[in-house]
């Protein structure tokens, strides 16, 4: 039969023995240090100068003088001189000068926001499920920089899946900004969550910007200096100019000339290439050069 404790290995009274005080009082005392464990720091690998009577700490790495190899344990300062406990896997501590709760892998102590972690399931303020892994219910959620940028990463498997940002009315859709479908940037408005309506879509290729639905603009529209070529307008053939033929609304038409000597004029309510009718009051202004006559 082992004489001491299996786990805080405190010291057993024996049949018959000697001194039973004194293995007592030595089980109080690692129980003195171990039950609701706080330390003043866990930075120190010498002993401080002026320790009180009780201060305990976790000796950290590399240790000298007085704790000189005692390296992740605990020491305590006992009736003038120090004394040392061995933690076991699985201790914690509360460490006052960083008001943090540090446990004892093994090998070393290690803060909870230390360790590596990964949760399966995380619900603040409300519940989590097997889709929505994060759930979080709050007024804001806030996501800042560490001293420089900060991005919010949307990742997916493949050009065909969907990364996007989806907005919603009573867990109903009604906009969706994102790769949808494709890895061209779309925004997507909905007036009941299942019909939706592209508004706008870039190009991925080539930046290229359009609304497939059409464009409404209110007030001034400003377009840089020859942004508009012809080929915008119109793909017409030579020797012809962008216009309408007839006096009506809708897209610009090129306007050709059938044959040489033909000039633009007017006819009624349409414009186009013809011959001018010189026997027409308006036809000329001025006189006629006999030349010509």
């Amino acid at each position: 039969m082992s004489d001491v404790t299996p786990i805080l290995g405190l010291p057993l009274i024996l049949p018959s023995q000697a001194q039973k005080h004194v293995t007592h009082n030595e089980a109080l005392r690692r129980l003195d240090v171990a039950v609701q464990l706080a330390v003043q720091d866990r930075t120190r690998s010498s002993a401080p100068t002026e320790p009180l009577e009780g201060d305990r700490h976790i000796v950290a790495a590399g240790a000298t003088g007085d704790w000189a190899g005692r390296d992740g344990m605990i020491a305590v300062r006992e009736a003038g001189a120090w004394a040392f406990v061995e933690p076991l896997p699985g201790w914690t501590a509360y460490v006052l000068a960083e008001a943090a709760v540090v446990a004892w892998t093994g090998s070393l102590w290690v803060a909870a926001g230390e360790l590596p972690q990964s949760f399966p399931r995380l619900g603040v303020a409300t519940t989590a499920d097997a889709i929505n892994r994060l759930a979080v219910a709050a007024p804001a959620t806030l996501l800042t920089h560490d001293g420089g940028d900060h991005r919010l990463k949307v990742n997916k498997a493949a050009a065909g899946d969907t990364a996007s940002l989806l907005f919603q009315t009573g867990f109903s859709g009604r906009a969706e900004m994102g790769t949808a479908g494709s890895d061209d940037f779309s925004l997507k408005v909905s007036p009941d969550g299942s019909t939706w309506h592209a508004a706008l879509a870039a190009d991925r290729s080539t930046g290229g910007l359009s609304a497939p639905n059409g464009l409404a603009v209110s007030g001034a529209l400003t377009l840089p200096d020859a942004c508009v070529t012809r080929a915008a307008l119109a793909d017409g053939a030579a020797l012809s100019v962008i216009g309408r033929s007839a006096d009506s609304a809708g897209p610009v038409a090129d306007i050709a000339a059938a044959s040489d000597h033909q000039v633009m004029r007017r006819s009624g309510a349409s414009i186009g290439f013809g011959a001018v009718a010189l026997n027409q009051a308006a036809a000329v202004s001025g006189q006629l050069p006999v030349a010509n006559g």
